[in-house]
């Protein structure tokens, strides 16, 4: 069964879902990129050595 020419056995369902996946995914990006913090602002991490106590 073929849709209307836009994708080879796409139906419309198929293609509303994969436009808001996309658009979710554009959101999510969006989102992830707005609240990252700029590697000049974090400062150098001092390397947390308690939990090796326990390995010797």
């Amino acid at each position: 069964m073929q849709g209307d020419g836009d994708g080879p056995g796409e139906s419309r369902g198929e293609q509303i879902q994969a436009a808001a996946r996309e658009a979710a995914k554009r959101r999510l990006l969006a989102e992830a990129e707005a609240e990252r913090i700029p590697a000049e602002e974090i400062t150098r991490a001092i390397p947390d050595r308690r939990w090796r106590r326990g390995q010797r």
